[in-house]
């Protein structure tokens, strides 16, 4: 069932995931790398650029998916690509960082946050195996 949220004279429906901070922290950084994303040099589009926008997006698109699932083990599959993803997010920015186009201190701040993210990820899916384990 959906949540809903109303501001104003407007309702709006939340996805469930939507209300799982892990996930919007990914969707934020995921927004800021995409706006990052569009400073680096031609040259790279197909390369660092494309490669960035598609795992950020992806640690959050499988947090979703992973919390949509209907089975456990799916359920925990998602959250297990979200985590990958983030670790690759994370080389991703290191290069970005490494060939000059982006401030050391961001991208520590980038990585850091995204072991938050991990770790969130980490917690969730304990959660889903324990409760896996207590419908047995």
């Amino acid at each position: 069932m959906q949540d809903i949220r109303v501001s104003g004279d407007q309702e709006r429906f939340v996805a469930g995931f939507e209300k799982l901070w892990v996930w919007q922290k990914a969707y934020k950084l995921m927004l800021e790398i995409h706006k990052f994303s569009k400073k680096i040099p031609a040259k790279e589009s197909f390369k660092l650029r494309d490669q960035i926008e598609r795992c950020s997006s992806s640690v959050c698109d499988n947090i979703a998916e992973g919390y949509t699932a209907y089975y456990y083990n799916e359920k925990i599959k998602g959250f297990l690509i979200a985590r990958k993803e983030a670790g690759e997010t994370q080389n991703q920015i290191r290069k970005l960082s490494g060939k000059g186009y982006l401030d050391s201190n961001q991208s520590q701040t980038w990585v850091e946050e995204y072991e938050e993210v991990i770790r969130g990820i980490n917690g969730y899916t304990r959660y889903i195996r324990q409760k896996k384990k207590v419908k047995r």
